[in-house]
């Protein structure tokens, strides 16, 4: 507690100097980043949910989630195909 009035008092905080754009809070980058952690959380929470409620093993758990990944990988490679292969124009 002490350290940090000094540091105001002493007015030690002129000397640092500010976040860059690209890394401040409401940065692209950072607003990625915190979407990644609420995947992360989502994602366990419905592993809890598939291991808990439903009386999903957790290697089936995994599996499901396995699945998942490949399949939206094929989706997004399907549509990232069509898109430069101009199939919907």
């Amino acid at each position: 507690k002490t350290d940090f009035i000094n540091f105001i008092s002493d007015q030690e905080w002129k000397s640092i100097e500010p976040v860059s754009s690209w890394f401040g809070p409401s940065s692209f980058l950072m607003s990625s980043m915190s979407a990644l952690f609420q995947l992360s959380m989502w994602i366990r929470h419905c592993h809890g949910y598939l291991t808990e409620n439903v009386g999903i093993p957790a290697w089936g758990s995994y599996a499901v989630f396995a699945l998942a990944t490949l399949f939206s990988g094929l989706i997004l490679g399907l549509v990232s195909e069509a898109l430069e292969t101009d199939w919907l124009v």
